[in-house]
């Protein structure tokens, strides 16, 4: 078959046989037929897995993380075939439909007994020694539900806290589904949701009421969004959440941003290229000026920020700083937390910041055209100012403040800096594979990097190795563990401040960076695969926008 050969994995075609069900037991039909995927054969060792796509690596996650054995093979087949392995014939030719299938009512059956069978799995098997902290304020009555209901909530609220913070979870999703359907709770890790378990619909309504109370919301007002927090301490540590609910046609939908207080990651942790990270230490000598870190959410900003941060930590430098929240918090430091309820915005605080005798001052978001003012008006009369921006590259920045109405010779004055960054998903240590790179591989880097600039990688053609996924227990068998930075910098030669003076378009200022020594995302990219941190397709998922 073509599909086959194009992916190099078996096909399997449905042959009017209805599957079995040892290999579905446990498993959420619904859940398998939205994402096209089947068991063929499941055991603790091996499983065989029948999916539409082998080639979509966040499938691949998901399919490991649901099923948990060691080692998996791949089959391909058609997306209306992989239904029929479910039962679903409505996509086939009316022929094949005569195959005995499960009735819907006896698929939403054995949907909900897997999900209510998962569920006692979860709360059983959750580690526990957390305890919540109530931070709800008084007055507000809770729904009308049953006191078990109420208990068993509460034990889920709690372990699924604490098993998000054991993976590592930056967020997670609570989504109603529709009536008579569980619904599901993802987790996001390293950048990628994965779905945990499912959450019975008559559970769901108290799980929704136990987060609105712990994080101080009206639990009787389901029609528009709310935000808040909450808290729980677990193992003498406590982890922070920004919670979010939203109406939708189906319930409220609720999302956890976890705000685990970290320390701050040592510079050297940041995974920058030898001539970058020296170039942000010359930066950071500079008595005042502006130092921006630009990316999309997710991206790591707060974290570089605060690790620079930690490199200019002195007893002789007084530091301030306003985020959006707190999440990162160092000793010396003094550290104020946005409140736009009250009017504390960021503009106001760090008019504050001005009379309070300021070394250095960090903006954890330049929002606005009056926070951008107020930053470069700091940093030109004897400040040193550090803040994020949401841009997709180090010379766009450059555009996007002009365009929203900083003065330009002000600005060029002022910069010192830009580096904008992504994190990319890690190769797992203990089990990638080198391998020599194809000729088409090759010349794809090549190709990216740009031929000219290529020969400094010092990287020759017959001894190239680049390395695979190939997945072990220690990274629950995805072949990925953990993310790292690829990073662009931008330092301002008088010719590029003579070009923001002058509004140069962003292509402009980009060919003057790399002349004076940038290497943009992608090529830090390719410098950081042939040392084995990540693969090409990694470094594709967080940069297509980016390649040119």
């Amino acid at each position: 078959a073509s599909l086959e050969r194009y992916y190099q994995v078996p096909f399997v075609a449905f042959e009017g046989k209805f599957f079995g069900d040892n290999a579905l037991q446990g498993m959420n039909r619904a859940y398998l037929k939205k994402n096209f995927w089947v068991p063929l054969k499941r055991e603790e060792e091996r499983c065989v897995v029948l999916v539409h796509n082998p080639a979509d690596l966040n499938l691949m996650e998901d399919i490991r993380h649901a099923l948990g054995a060691t080692s998996y093979e791949f089959r391909v087949g058609l997306p209306e075939e992989i239904l029929a392995f479910l039962g679903d014939f409505s996509l086939l030719p009316e022929a094949a439909a005569t195959a005995t299938a499960y009735t819907d009512a006896e698929s939403s059956e054995a949907d909900a007994k897997a999900v209510a069978s998962g569920l006692a799995e979860f709360l059983e098997a959750a580690e526990t020694g957390g305890d919540v902290v109530d931070t709800a304020e008084a007055g507000h009555a809770e729904e009308d539900i049953s006191a078990e209901s109420r208990q068993q909530a509460v034990s889920f609220v709690n372990k699924m806290i604490i098993h998000a913070h054991t993976i590592g979870a930056s967020d997670i999703h609570i989504e109603p589904n529709k009536p008579g359907t569980p619904g599901v709770v993802r987790m996001r890790v390293d950048g990628a949701c994965a779905k945990v378990l499912g959450v019975p619909g008559d559970l769901l309504p108290s799980v929704v009421s136990r987060i609105k109370i712990l994080s101080g919301l009206n639990i009787a007002e389901r029609r528009l969004p709310q935000d808040g927090k909450a808290k729980v301490r677990f193992k003498g540590k406590e982890i922070e959440m920004r919670v979010a609910t939203l109406p939708t046609v189906y319930g409220e939908s609720v999302v956890l941003r976890m705000l685990a207080a970290g320390q701050t990651m040592p510079f050297e942790k940041l995974n920058l290229r030898a001539d970058n990270a020296r170039r942000i230490e010359a930066v950071m000598k500079k008595p005042h000026g502006i130092f921006l870190v630009v990316g999309p959410t997710g991206s790591g900003k707060t974290t570089t920020l605060h690790a620079i941060l930690g490199r200019i930590n002195t007893p002789d430098k007084k530091i301030w700083t306003v985020e959006d929240p707190v999440e990162i918090t160092q000793p010396g430091l003094q550290q104020v937390q946005v409140d736009t309820s009250i009017g504390l915005t960021f503009a106001r605080i760090m008019r504050a910041f001005l009379r309070a005798d300021p070394d250095v001052i960090l903006v954890g978001e330049m929002r606005d055209l009056e926070t951008a003012q107020i930053g470069v008006e700091a940093s030109l009369t004897g400040h040193f100012v550090f803040s994020t921006l949401h841009t997709n590259s180090a010379p766009e920045t450059l555009t996007r403040l002009l365009e929203m109405g900083i003065e330009p010779l002000n600005f060029s004055e002022a910069l010192q800096g830009v580096l904008a960054q992504r994190l990319v998903k890690t190769l797992c240590s203990a089990c990638k594979a080198p391998y020599a790179p194809s000729d088409e591989e090759w010349e794809f880097l090549v190709e990216q990097y740009g031929a000219e600039l290529f020969p400094e990688l010092g990287v020759d053609r017959q001894t190239a190795q680049l390395y695979r996924a190939v997945g072990c227990p220690r990274c629950d068998n995805t072949g990925y563990k953990g993310r790292t930075g690829i990073h662009e910098l931008l330092v301002p030669t008088p010719e590029i401040r003579r070009a923001i003076a002058r509004r140069v378009p962003t292509d402009e200022i980009k060919q003057m960076a790399l002349a004076s020594g940038m290497r943009t995302l992608v090529q830090d990219g390719i410098a950081k695969i042939f040392r084995g941190d990540f693969d090409i397709l990694q470094l594709q998922k967080v940069t297509a926008s980016d390649e040119s």
